[in-house]
């Protein structure tokens, strides 16, 4: 049997008080609480809070399948044990599921209330089956026949039909009957599976359609129709209802020898997992509420009635289908740095100084542009890449693909456990070691989640490299939606370092000493401790101190208990947590000194910033890594440096300042863990996004 992987946690210390902290899942809902405030921003556009409004419904998609999957898991196999907050999994569940009821309902209701009149009063209508008039019933019911009977496949319920296996998140029908059928069958129910092919929202065609944008339900087209799939029996309802499951893939690290194999085994099975929530439609009856709750064996706390489609997600399309920009942000044209406007070569700009982008603000191009130039430079000896996530539809990929093609080292790093992203990643990956690129697929039991870019070149008789570090995906669509810092570089000391991380993830070896960059497993969490504390040692001194750091989220107890320490000398801190924060700020003789906010705006931030004063000497970083436990001890991560004065100074007046000051999308926490949107008064609003549109994009 395989040893199992080392892991680089610390000893845990005595950790303060559970008091002290704030628990991970209520944190999630909490985010998505702020989410949805921006559905419910009346200034918002209104397609725009359509569109938030189906974000919080695929955050909690991902919530349900991931995290509390994984409480359930562990009340199903009894454990106990507390997080630092001291809520054991039975008492986190409890307080999740009351939480995420009381969010599910304020999500229907602003639906209901709000967004479909509001959208109705702008010609955007969706029409249930009380408002169709005779053209639209013809049409609905031709729309049946033609598209949706063939495809249908009713199953009744008796001992020759057990109950189907339903697919993940997909669209269901419970259908209540009464009579005997053709086989003298005495069936009480059916299931009726709405088939993946088919749209869930449908445009009604001109000449039919009462304005320019009529919708139907596919739900509602069904449940007008459904009789005809069960001939000569009464109908006595038909209600939607949708199942989700635990869909964290499980491998077995001490037993497999192929990680590529064994995901390939387990992603169909990703869709049937155990049931962590049921939703149907409220006017479900009580008896057949019960009937899908015994069989997806689940609790009366875990069925949510709504008001309306099971899906909301969907309702993602809408703004694609509507040909109304009025109702959505204004567009723009992502800037370009001055240097690489006026440049026609990449790497003779980068020999020149490093470069900086900060999109979505700035192109991604460039970075596109970086590999395809090193694909087709005759100079360029090799290639080497980290794949985290990139999308089925991916430039880079594919002209990684072609550099090996013709020639060129290439060397990829595929992550195949990024979630979700798996199957993706698997296509890639045969699609390169088809044309001979190196294809590895990192470290059994560390993800590979270090964005990075390795060009070798030859240039007068030697080889030079060419670095790309950034903080977000090689993905061109969420290069669009994030915020997230690139740096395109040929600094000799981090492109060693890099260089010496490939040697670590493609080769075996004992671990080196890196010369500027923080490397997680084995050195971040510890020179994380070491900023955090020297700042304290500065306090105590009497001299200026100071921590602004920014992050997608913020969990790891040591890191917490040692900001509270650099409070409690008199260290400013300030943290721009997006998301989870486990930290308390405001207690008293505790964390005085630190405040916590969340910026949430028209682009998901997504940038990690750690700025230390260091005296007079000022230290900033860009990281791929947020402060967990997963990103220190379980992943491959980088955190690098920024060695250009100019450049330092720019990304904390972007990436730092700008959000310390905002007074419109800002919201900050309270020591109860609750957040306030920041009220602005008479000040001047201030939009840290807003200004970073006007400042570096082209309207």
């Amino acid at each position: 049997m395989a040893k199992k992987p080392p892991r680089f946690e610390p000893k845990r210390v005595a950790r303060l008080s559970p008091e002290h902290f704030l628990n991970r899942e209520l944190q999630a809902l909490e985010f998505n609480r702020r989410v949805l405030a921006q559905a419910e921003d009346k200034s918002m556009p209104l397609l725009e809070r359509l569109k938030f409004l189906a974000i919080v419904s695929s955050n909690l998609d991902e919530f349900f399948e991931i995290r509390l999957s994984g409480v359930r898991e562990q009340i199903k196999l009894g454990s106990s044990t507390a997080e630092p907050d001291g809520l054991s999994p039975s008492e986190v569940y409890a307080r999740v599921t009351v939480s995420a009821h009381a969010l599910v309902d304020r999500k229907y209701a602003l639906l209901n209330n709000e967004i479909f009149p509001a959208l109705a009063k702008e010609g955007i209508r969706f029409l249930r089956r009380a408002q169709w008039n005779n053209a639209q019933q013809e049409w609905v019911k031709d729309y049946f026949f033609r598209e949706m009977m063939p495809l249908l496949t009713p199953i009744g319920l008796d001992p020759a039909h057990p109950f189907p296996r339903v697919f993940n998140k997909s669209l269901n029908f419970a259908v209540e009957l009464e009579g005997r059928d053709a086989f003298g069958r005495d069936s009480r129910a059916a299931i009726v599976q709405a088939p993946r092919a088919l749209p869930r929202v449908i445009r009604i065609p001109k000449g039919v359609a009462q304005g320019d944008n009529d919708f139907v339900f596919l739900t509602s087209i069904l449940h007008k129709h459904v009789g005809e799939l069960f001939a000569g029996m009464n109908v006595l309802g038909c209600y939607q209802f949708r199942v989700t499951r635990n869909s964290d893939l499980f491998v077995e690290e001490e037993e497999m020898k192929d990680l590529r194999k064994a995901l390939q085994g387990e992603l169909p099975q990703r869709h049937f997992g155990d049931a962590v929530r049921l939703e149907v439609a409220d006017n479900m009856s009580e008896s057949m509420t019960k009937f899908l709750q015994e069989q997806f064996g689940l609790d009366e706390t875990d069925v949510y009635k709504v008001n309306g489609p099971v899906n909301l997600v969907r309702l993602m399309s809408v703004p694609d289908e509507v040909n109304r920009p009025d109702l959505l942000f204004q567009p723009f044209t992502a800037g370009l740095p001055k240097a690489l406007a006026k440049s026609s070569d990449l790497f003779e700009t980068i020999r020149k100084g490093d470069v900086l982008l900060h999109r979505p603000f700035e192109s991604f191009a460039p970075v596109i542009e970086f590999i395809r130039e090193a694909a087709r430079d005759p100079q360029v000896i090799a290639i080497k890449q980290t794949v985290y996530r990139t999308g089925t539809d991916s430039i880079i990929m594919q002209t990684l693909i072609d550099a090996a093609r013709a020639g060129k080292e290439v060397t990829v790093v595929v992550e195949l456990m990024a979630r979700f992203d798996e199957e993706a990643n698997i296509n890639w990956a045969a699609k390169l070691e088809e044309v001979g690129a190196h294809v590895v697929y990192g470290v059994v039991g560390h993800k590979t989640h270090a964005k990075m870019s390795l060009v070798v070149r030859r240039e007068e008789g030697r080889l030079v490299r060419y670095v790309h570090l950034g903080t977000g995906n090689y993905h061109p669509r969420t290069a669009k939606l994030y915020t997230d810092f690139d740096l395109l570089t040929c600094n000799e000391a981090i492109g060693s370092d890099v260089n010496e991380v490939f040697k670590q993830l493609t080769g075996l070896g004992k671990s080196t000493k890196l010369n500027h960059v923080w490397q997680a497993p084995f050195t971040m969490h510890q020179r994380v401790l070491d900023a955090i504390e020297n700042e304290t040692k500065h306090a105590k001194a009497g001299k200026p101190a100071r921590i602004i750091a920014k992050m997608n989220a913020l969990l790891e107890p040591l890191v917490i208990e040692a900001l509270y320490k650099a409070s409690q000398a008199g260290v400013k801190v300030d943290l721009i947590v997006r998301g989870v924060c486990a930290l308390r700020p405001g207690i008293p003789k505790v964390s005085e000194n630190i405040r916590v906010r969340s910026v949430i705006g028209r682009f998901l931030e997504h940038t990690r910033i750690f700025h230390f004063r260091n005296g007079s000497e000022p230290h900033v970083y860009l990281s791929s890594a947020d402060w967990m436990d997963r990103n220190f001890f379980r992943r491959i991560e980088l955190c690098f440096p920024l060695t250009d004065k100019k450049l330092r100074s720019r990304v904390v007046a972007e990436g730092l300042k700008s959000y310390l000051e905002d007074n419109t999308h800002a919201w900050e926490m309270q020591s109860d863990g609750t957040y306030t949107r920041k009220k602005r008064g008479k000040v001047k609003a201030r939009s840290a996004q807003d200004e970073l549109l006007a400042k570096l994009t082209k309207r």
